[in-house]
């Protein structure tokens, strides 16, 4: 049983690294991220200041040069980090939920001292290749192809929406080692660590997004790709097993930084319905806008909630893969809605780029399309409740 004095000391810790978390975020990367929007991607130097806060070894444990800390701190990071630039914070999330989640987990010991100190000190960013361009919902349907050569794997294939695809060091990649002639569905897929200096990776033109702009996205083609054997992570045929437990952490990962996104949205309505006058009245006065900032602020509540209770599930041991699909479905759903109505409220500013509604607007609408669509986390949901899991 936790004691009051540790309860009280790990509630110390958490408020004195969010406060750091936050005063980092407004301070490096808030007032930045208009520019880098427009840019289309953020220097590398906030990467490298994020490894020196410790931020990319957050969930990485202490052993291996990181922070380990508790989920509920790595999530309210994220949500500080995306409440400032929602692109930094997805670029964050992925390092953290896929590549350095699975080798965590399923790595050697080996493994982890080479790749997850250099990840934990920001020294190497992480990527992750799941999703072809055929492959999106249907991830099993991948055809990336790992065939073994002696000591090494040779991959061939194509990765599509490879977040930090063109930025990374390392990508988590999942490929195909089962045989053209004995397909074995999800379950002949393996995951690998590929150095993407080695001869044959080729990062493509970085995608034109509607939003993350700053968050670099892009194809990332391998041919030829020769790694050595112990670039397998854990055991042949279960790389997409990880695969699907990184995701339930990548999903509430995904439902911090859309609780972000909607935050900081919320909170510019807020300010400006106090500062905007017409009809010589405050419009935070007329009952239509505080209707509206009611269900924003109801809908942001009610997201970090399910999240907690995603969170709560996974430190009671209990399956959390619907709980994390809830919290990505309503949070992600949420997001949308709040930064529409602060567009609303903002009237004519708020379609204009020199507001920053406008941008969180772009930037909610894909946390309801990647790491699963809200049609697939109802999908999630359904079956889990079906089959007696909640």
């Amino acid at each position: 049983m936790t004691t009051p004095d540790l309860m009280n000391t790990v509630e110390d810790e958490r408020r004195e690294i969010l406060a750091m978390a936050r005063d980092f975020a407004q301070r490096e990367i808030a007032p930045f991220a208009a520019e880098w929007d427009a840019a289309k991607g953020h220097p590398r130097d906030i990467i490298r200041k994020l490894g020196e806060l410790g931020f990319l070894g957050m969930t990485i444990p202490e052993e291996y040069g990181g922070l380990g800390l508790d989920t509920l701190t790595y999530l309210l990071i994220i949500e500080e980090i995306a409440a400032a630039d929602a692109a930094v914070s997805i670029s964050l999330s992925v390092h953290t939920s896929m590549p350095s989640f699975v080798i965590n987990a399923h790595g050697t010991h080996g493994q982890k001292e080479r790749w997850l100190r250099p990840m934990a000190s920001g020294e190497m960013l992480g990527g992750f290749g799941l999703s072809e361009s055929h492959s999106g919902s249907d991830a099993a349907s991948l055809a990336t192809q790992a065939v073994r050569d002696d000591d090494t794997w040779v991959l061939n294939g194509t990765k599509a929406w490879v977040t930090n695809g063109d930025t990374a060091d390392l990508l988590l990649v999942l490929a195909r080692t089962d045989t053209r002639d004995d397909r074995r569905g999800a379950k002949g897929i393996s995951a690998f660590v590929v150095p993407t200096a080695i001869e044959g990776v080729a990062a493509m033109k970085p995608e034109d997004k509607m939003g993350l702009r700053a968050s670099r996205t892009t194809q990332v083609a391998l041919h030829d790709v020769r790694v050595p054997a112990d670039h397998l992570i854990g055991e042949e045929g279960r790389g997409f097993v990880y695969a699907l437990e990184g995701l339930d952490h990548g999903r509430m990962g995904v439902a911090a930084q859309a609780i972000g996104i909607a935050r900081a949205a919320l909170d510019l309505s807020v300010a400006y319905s106090k500062e905007r006058h017409q009809f010589e009245t405050a419009i935070s006065q007329f009952q239509a806008i505080q209707f509206k900032l009611a269900d924003m602020v109801t809908k942001v509540e009610a997201a970090r909630a399910l999240l907690n209770a995603a969170v709560d599930a996974r430190n009671r041991g209990k399956p959390i893969t619907a709980r994390a699909s809830m919290a990505k479905l309503f949070a992600s759903e949420a997001a949308m809605a709040v930064t529409t109505d602060a567009v609303q409220i903002f009237g004519g500013y708020g379609y204009m780029r020199d507001y920053p509604v406008e941008r969180l607007f772009r930037d909610a609408k894909v946390t309801e399309i990647y790491e699963g669509t809200s049609e697939i986390q109802r999908l999630v949901v359904a079956r889990e409740l079906l089959k007696g899991a909640l």
